[in-house]
């Protein structure tokens, strides 16, 4: 398991993998020339394929601090590059904290309705609602969700399950396999979906973090997924191997990487790096006529930024943007899919200044970090911290496909929601 290896070995690999996989997909989806999917009016506007990439405690200040360190002051990520741009606010509905958390930001991005922070797929008074992913399903679309986190975090879970408590990860995962049924989940958790003492194929206890083991309350849920027919693998060749229409992959423990402070542990080399995730849950649910709803989520933005890791928000921000790449290759190749690049929040109240020795003003989780080459230049840059915490600033969102001009402008978090269900089924909220 310790071996780091890619189901599609990465990057240009990965895009060359769904350059042929657009030639034989059954709609006939290849596009020869003309829209190649980057204008919503050329192409009708209903979107067949939605692929929604959430970057968690990813802000506008984040989104900056992955292009200086990756692209300079004269480049552009390509979470960037989408046609239409805009930004959201992030609040909840909690009754005691003004700042929301990832349940509260993921179920109204999800479902449309603003909540209380830790809420997963309810609303304000605990009641279940619908979900994108479930509308999709509804509509025969193909559904998945791809994750660096545990499958059955906040983000995930809003998306395809109904609790009052997103700590409550194996009812998540009961309710992904028996409510919900993503065609394919991918991603980190498995410690939730077996029984204490019943360690699967990542054992408890492991060197890089001896407080993981299995703690699920639900019964074997990895067998229980097999009994519906989902394909399970836990490892990068494992996924490579998969040919099955339902996947379910549990690459880690818990999150496919080691959050902690800068040189105490800290580390971000999943087993499958969220690219080749993505691009094979692509090549799984683009076999369907009817299209696709896939959600993507880089978990590692927020919680690096938690710990102050400016090293590793930077490297976490490199794969969401190699993933952005990818959904965008497939888009131009694809007819009427829909692409969009957002935050549910921003985490650490993150500032990028230049290098000055007498600026120091915070120490512990909020002292300076770096400096930081500055790509294509000498120079260099500092990050600054305010908080461990999440902050309450909006967070922008670009979008390009059917309807993506819908997501332009400032706009609530529950609008997100509401202009992508009406650009994949035809409706608004309801």
């Amino acid at each position: 398991m310790d071996a780091r290896r890619s189901t599609i070995r990465t990057g240009a690999t990965g895009v060359a993998a769904l350059a042929a996989i657009a030639m034989v997909l059954p709609f006939g989806g290849s596009d020869r020339g003309g829209d190649h999917g980057s204008h919503g009016g050329g192409q009708g506007d209903r979107a067949r394929n939605v692929i929604f990439i959430q970057g968690d405690g990813l802000g506008l200040s984040h989104r900056e601090l992955i292009r200086l360190a990756t692209v300079g002051k004269d480049g552009q990520l390509a979470m960037d590059s989408l046609e239409h741009a805009g930004w959201t606010t992030t609040d909840s509905a909690d009754p005691e904290e003004a700042v929301t958390d990832s349940a509260a930001g993921a179920t109204a991005f999800a479902s449309g309705v603003r909540t209380y922070n830790g809420a997963v797929g309810v609303d304000a008074d605990g009641d279940r609602v619908p979900t994108l992913l479930e509308r999709a399903r509804g509509a025969g679309k193909a559904t998945g969700l791809v994750t660096t986190a545990q499958v059955t975090d906040a983000t995930p879970g809003a998306f395809g399950a109904h609790v009052p408590d997103r700590g409550d990860q194996s009812e998540i995962a009961r309710q992904l396999l028996e409510g919900s049924r993503p065609d394919v989940i991918l991603g980190g958790g498995e410690d939730w979906w077996l029984p204490a003492g019943e360690p699967g194929a990542w054992p408890d206890n492991p060197p890089k973090d001896p407080t993981e083991q299995s703690k699920g309350t639900e019964g074997n849920l990895v067998e229980r997924a097999q009994e519906l027919g989902y394909t399970y693998v836990s490892d990068a060749d494992g996924l490579e191997d998969a040919r099955g229409r339902k996947l379910l992959g549990l690459f880690a423990n818990e999150e496919m990487f080691e959050q902690r402070n800068e040189g105490e542990g800290d580390l971000y080399e999943p087993e499958v790096p969220l690219v080749d995730m993505t691009a094979k849950a692509l090549q799984t649910l683009s076999r369907d006529r009817d299209g696709f709803f896939l959600v993507v989520e880089e978990e590692a933005v927020d919680e690096f930024a938690h710990r102050s890791n400016a090293t590793r928000t930077i490297q976490a921000g490199q794969a969401l943007d190699e993933t952005v790449t990818l959904a965008l290759d497939f888009a131009s190749r694809n007819r009427g899919t829909l692409v969009l690049v957002v935050g549910d929040h921003a985490t650490g109240g993150l500032a990028i200044e230049n290098v000055d020795p007498e600026d120091e003003g915070g120490e512990g989780a909020t002292s300076e970090d770096g400096p930081f080459d500055l790509a294509g230049s000498d120079l260099q840059f500092t990050v600054d911290w305010t908080t461990g915490g999440h902050t309450g600033e909006a967070t922008p969102i670009t979008a390009q496909g059917p309807g993506a001009e819908r997501l332009a402008g400032a706009q609530r978090n529950t609008d997100v929601h509401d202009a992508v269900l009406r650009a994949m089924l035809g409706r608004g909220r309801g």
